[in-house]
């Protein structure tokens, strides 16, 4: 089944009334993790990288953007379910175009601290590059609040407002348009419903494929309805890495074993193998309520 053209996916998704996921990953085991939840289930699947935290000035050791897409797009080749390979929310203009050119077939240009001009500029700019390149562009209209201090977060002034959205949607090009309608980023704790009232006057006024960033952190019920309204992709991360973590902390229990066995050998104590199969349950637990599984 392989890499997939991103507009293949989400058409598919919105004619049969379901979402893909993205389950965002951060190195080979998790990446690996995901992709195991999604042939087991039979879903379609999107792979992928975080381009803010791999481009960031502060990382101690500089990341090589093309490696990534290198081992997103085999992994994705050799898949038995349908996959894209998406570079997710980067700043950077330069970043995301390297990410079009080393195999990503999904960028985002995601910079809050832009003025609503400048940015749609700069993504119609982008969504006629990375056509050119056979790949597709997300973007956003409204921004996200951080819920990373664990409190329930509201910020109605911050959502998508809809004939904005609309108005960004003829003006850049934009293949998924991601919206603000009560998700939060990097909710660590708990769950939250959506406006949904707001996400259907969005899907009333644009034609494109929408996308929810912090899925994590979506109750159920809002999710599903979300998804009857038109949301094609979801996204998560925030839930992936807290039990990939809890899993690596158990498998580390004894300080004494032969670190081989912990690191490499493919057996019980080995900790990549633990990140990778909690991973994989995770992907399990919430890939279901997409209404995906059995579609590939």
């Amino acid at each position: 089944m392989s890499l997939r053209p991103i507009p293949e996916l989400l058409g598919s998704a919105r004619a049969g009334g379901y979402a893909v996921g993205y389950f965002e990953s951060w190195n080979l085991e998790s990446l690996q993790g995901v992709l195991d939840a999604a042939e087991q289930s039979r879903s379609p699947v999107i792979l992928g990288f975080n381009g803010e935290f791999l481009t960031a000035a502060d990382r101690l050791a500089a990341e090589r953007i093309e490696a990534y897409g290198a081992l997103g797009r085999q992994v994705a080749e050799s898949a038995t379910v349908p996959c894209g390979l998406f570079f997710n929310e980067c700043p950077s203009d330069t970043r995301v175009r390297q990410a079009v050119t080393t195999g990503f077939n999904l960028v985002m240009l995601a910079d809050p601290k832009a003025a609503p001009a400048d940015y749609a500029r700069r993504v119609g700019d982008l969504a006629r590059f990375t056509h050119a390149h056979g790949a597709a562009v997300e973007a956003e209209v409204g921004e996200l609040p951080c819920g990373a201090s664990g409190e329930v977060v509201r910020a109605r002034d911050a959502m998508t407002d809809p004939e904005e959205a609309a108005r960004f949607v003829a003006a850049t090009g934009v293949d998924v348009l991601s919206v603000s309608v009560g998700n939060v980023h990097i909710l660590i704790s708990g769950a939250q419903d959506l406006d949904l009232e707001r996400l259907a006057q969005i899907r009333r006024r644009t034609d494109v494929p929408l996308g929810l960033h912090g899925g994590t952190g979506i109750t159920d019920g809002s999710l599903r309805e979300a998804i009857r309204l038109g949301v094609a992709k979801v996204a998560y991360g925030t839930g992936l890495k807290q039990r990939y973590l809890a899993a690596v902390r158990r498998a580390l229990g004894d300080p004494d074993i032969n670190p081989h066995k912990l690191l490499g050998m493919g057996g019980v104590e080995d900790v990549m193998v633990a990140g990778r199969l909690a991973v994989r349950d995770a992907v399990l637990e919430r890939i279901e309520l997409l209404g995906c599984c059995g579609q590939a």
